[in-house]
């Protein structure tokens, strides 16, 4: 389709133009915001110059969000999270300094591991979610998955002889992030299978982990001696640890909460 091109348009021709032109172009955000940026370039005198960076700046801004909601929805997760909304004064286990090094995400372009340590309500799920949020925000591929349905997935790959391409796929992720390993035990096979996955990504890919086992009680959840230690050596090597505590934070804002209402 061509368009007409025509000097001294009037507004609503030249209204109609630019729309029509946008939907041809796939320019959503120019075609929503074009007049309240046009309005806003008359009232400030801005130059043609100006104008057309305002124009092309704010699809730039919306295209790179959407992106970035792509990369959250395509990671998984079960709940939103994030580190501004984590209380870090309820937790003085975590270190606000060192959460803020790892928001940047260093360690994730050199293939690093992260491991979150600690009791149920301790915040090690909400970290390892938030960070990841924050990774998918800075444009790295994120995969969240609980551990007992990795391993799952792994087994069912296995048995449908999928499990090189099950495999390779969690392996070209930038970040996979297991929650909740430790809280059932694994089989031998299906220990293995995880192994094979955290032996792809060794050095490459990043992994992070929150568990609620410290890593001597990892022998109930991968029960062969060798093996276990296999598997804490690939999430621990040139890596991060965070240990959250035993106090839960989360029982406790419960019963401060009642308290509260008890009171009041």
């Amino acid at each position: 389709m061509t368009l007409p091109r025509q000097r001294g348009l009037t507004e609503q021709a030249a209204t109609t133009a630019i729309d029509t032109a946008c939907r041809l172009l796939r320019l959503p955000s120019i075609r929503n915001e074009f007049a309240e940026i046009a309005d806003r370039a008359a009232k400030d005198q801005m130059t043609y110059r100006g104008f057309l960076a305002e124009l092309l700046m704010a699809e730039c801004d919306d295209r790179a969000r959407r992106r970035s909601e792509r990369r959250i929805k395509a990671a998984g997760f079960p709940r939103e999270k994030s580190l501004r909304t984590f209380d870090f004064e309820a937790n003085p286990n975590i270190d606000p300094a060192t959460v803020n090094t790892l928001a940047s995400c260093e360690w994730i372009k050199k293939g690093q591991p992260l491991c979150l340590i600690g009791d149920s309500g301790t915040g090690q799920s909400h970290m390892l979610i938030a960070l990841g949020t924050e990774a998918a925000m800075k444009g790295y591929r994120v995969r969240y998955t609980l551990a007992t349905k990795l391993v799952n997935e792994l087994v069912e790959a296995a048995d449908g002889k999928q499990l090189n391409k099950t495999i390779a796929r969690y392996g070209r992720v930038d970040l996979l992030c297991i929650d909740e390993l430790g809280y059932m035990e694994l089989d031998r096979h299906g220990a293995e299978l995880l192994f094979q996955v955290l032996t792809e990504r060794e050095e490459k890919n990043s992994v992070a982990i929150a568990s609620n086992e410290s890593f001597g009680g990892w022998t109930k959840t991968f029960t062969d001696p060798r093996l276990c230690a296999a598997i804490v050596d690939r999430l621990t090597f040139n890596g991060t640890i965070i240990e959250t505590g035993t106090d839960s934070y989360r029982l406790a804002s419960t019963r401060a909460r009642a308290e509260h209402a008890e009171a009041g």
